[in-house]
């Protein structure tokens, strides 16, 4: 077998010289770019950690309450993070919710407009669908080294590689909502004078609205399960005890800190749960 391995195709020879000419002449688009995730970053943090930590559970009770109505969540909601506080990992539960947060709004920005687009036009979808089982599938370990080398180490490294794996999925629960609105619909909203616009937002929208917010909800999930790996290029939040915890084989931290993160994840679930009526 050694003749079919004698002229390798240079898979990653190319993808080291494209990286090498992005970081020579994009330096400038990446710093760009850094800086606006830092100001991101840096303003959700701020407003997760300023205030009291009672306070801010109060806030998230109260939006449970506004997009739930239901006592029952809310309670559950409360005794969440009241656990968390009693464990001690309120800083880091802010840290991670931070680059939660900032991959919702980076992810849910650019993969609605996308999962529109594509919805309308069957021809693009057809080209991204291949890119995006790329996404979804190589290894996320892989999305780290490219992160530290244009963006170093820390919080940034970690939400692009997070926002990477994760965009796939509200661009695919768009384009499946927006392209399922039932052909009846359409069809009374052209009746009626509906311009293209306005059938985007009154009818497709709306209609798709379940699973857009199953696309945020993905969202946060996938988000949530990058933290431990975030943590290896610097990013703060639950993920550091848990490294700490796997480097010291220590079983008490470790199924404390991941008790925290499912704590933390069932809790935005519910929050965020949109149930078609």
């Amino acid at each position: 077998m050694d003749w079919l391995t004698e002229y390798k195709i240079p898979v990653g020879k190319a993808a080291a010289a494209v990286f090498d000419w992005l970081q020579e002449y994009g330096e400038w688009f990446f710093d760009g770019l850094a800086t606006m995730m830092e100001a991101l970053i840096d303003g959700i943090l701020w407003v997760l950690q300023t205030p009291p930590p009672l306070l801010m559970v109060l806030v998230f009770v109260g939006i449970t309450w506004l997009l739930q109505r239901s006592w029952k969540t809310c309670l559950f909601v409360a005794l969440g993070f009241l656990f968390i506080l009693n464990q001690g990992y309120w800083e880091e539960t802010t840290e991670s919710l931070t680059l939660v947060l900032s991959a919702c709004v980076v992810c849910m920005g650019i993969g609605v407009p996308i999962g529109i687009a594509t919805a309308h036009r069957p021809r693009l979808y057809g080209f991204l669908r291949p890119i995006l089982d790329l996404m979804q599938t190589l290894p996320t370990f892989v999305y780290l080294i490219p992160a530290i080398v244009f963006f170093g180490i820390g919080m940034v490294p970690g939400l692009i590689a997070t926002v990477i794996f994760v965009l796939p999925a509200p661009i695919r629960l768009t384009h499946l909502g927006v392209s399922s609105t039932p052909t009846p619909l359409l069809e009374a909203a052209e009746a009626f004078g509906a311009t293209p616009r306005q059938t985007l937002w009154k009818v497709e929208l709306p209609y798709a609205l379940p699973q857009i917010m199953a696309g945020l909800n993905q969202t946060i999930m996938l988000s949530l399960s990058m933290v431990v790996i975030a943590a290896l290029v610097g990013a703060d939040g639950l993920g550091v005890p848990v490294v700490r915890a796997l480097n010291q084989v220590n079983t008490a931290l470790g199924f404390e800190s991941g008790f925290v993160i499912v704590v933390v994840a069932i809790m935005l679930d519910r929050i965020l749960r949109v149930e078609r009526k």
